[in-house]
């Protein structure tokens, strides 16, 4: 559906921080415009407020993702409506940008934006394209990398859900990771082995060599 490409809102505002690294790029206006990519428009009643209220709402949601990841579907679905709640949204339908091959409107649709202050025009779009990516794909869609030390969060879009980093490139590094940690464990039991048999042969009786 339209609105879960509106997920992504979410993804973005929680990984402007690396909690185990102590990373925040949050921290201007400009920064919270970045956030809202095309939507210009709505990026343009930034204040330096909204720093401060996007920063609480990320913690909410990462919770979200947090619990999500943890298994707890329940409470995931239950800090999301919370959220939901707090940030309503006004939803319509909307064509007037998009036209078919004859001319007509493409009908979608779209969260019409009657928000006081940019924070809540953002949560508000955030909360509900991760509601309908939760809906339709499952809450175990929403993860969080397993690539220590990041913590950055996703939406797994995998055919068979079977996605657990946040980018290509902490796959690899933990890729790199555990084949290094493979080879210093065959290292170790290598040199065990080595020890024993030398340990077995000083045993053995002069007589028996």
């Amino acid at each position: 559906m339209e609105l879960a490409y509106y997920s992504d809102y979410a993804v973005r505002l929680v990984n402007t921080e690396q909690p185990e690294r102590g990373g925040d790029s949050l921290t201007s206006v400009e920064a919270v415009r970045e956030l809202f990519g095309a939507a210009q428009q709505a990026a343009r009643r930034a204040t330096e407020s909204d720093v401060t209220r996007l920063r609480t709402v990320r913690a909410q949601l990462r919770a979200i993702f947090e619990a999500a990841d943890a298994g707890d579907e329940v409470l995931a679905v239950d800090l999301l409506n919370a959220l939901m709640m707090e940030f309503p949204v006004s939803p319509q339908i909307s064509g007037h940008e998009h036209r078919d091959d004859d001319g007509r409107p493409k009908w979608h649709m779209h969260i019409a934006d009657h928000a006081a202050n940019a924070t809540a025009g953002f949560t508000a779009t955030a909360c509900m394209g991760l509601a309908f990516h939760l809906t339709e794909l499952g809450v175990d869609r929403l993860g969080i990398c397993e690539a220590a030390p990041c913590r950055n969060v996703y939406l797994d879009t995998s055919t068979n859900r079977s996605r657990r980093y946040c980018s290509d490139r902490c796959a690899t590094r933990a890729n790199v990771a555990a084949y290094r940690a493979r080879k210093r464990l065959e290292s170790e039991r290598a040199a065990r082995t080595g020890r024993t048999a030398e340990t077995a042969q000083d045993a053995t009786p002069a007589t028996e060599r």
